[in-house]
């Protein structure tokens, strides 16, 4: 199979598979959009993660700011809450729930 067939093959797919979305409401846009944001910020903190560890190509590396690392942390910490604030979730609750489900795993696994 060669690209332009393969292309072909995926867009016959797509129209069998093509959701049908009903307009989106103010909430669902901007979770939509917040969830987008945060895949964006982790990828930029992946990258400082490889330059961090010097697998990142030399151009990245040249460029590198260690300073920008620390912001990309942030980026990640700053969105999430951003989004969890657009999904109605209280963060404080859910940190609060998961860090006891953790540490009674933690203690039943040692």
């Amino acid at each position: 199979m060669n690209i332009k067939s393969l292309q072909s093959k995926i867009k016959e797919m797509d129209e069998v598979r093509k959701p049908r979305y009903k307009l989106y409401s103010q909430r669902e846009k901007e979770i939509l959009t917040k969830t987008i944001k945060l895949n964006e910020e982790v990828g930029e903190l992946c990258n400082d993660i490889l330059s961090v560890l010097k697998l990142q190509r030399k151009s990245k590396l040249e460029k590198f700011d260690k300073r920008n690392f620390y912001e990309e942390f942030a980026d990640v910490i700053i969105t999430t809450m951003q989004l969890a604030n657009s999904a109605g979730v209280d963060t404080d609750r859910a940190i609060g729930d998961k860090l006891t489900k953790i540490e009674k795993r933690y203690h039943k696994d040692h």
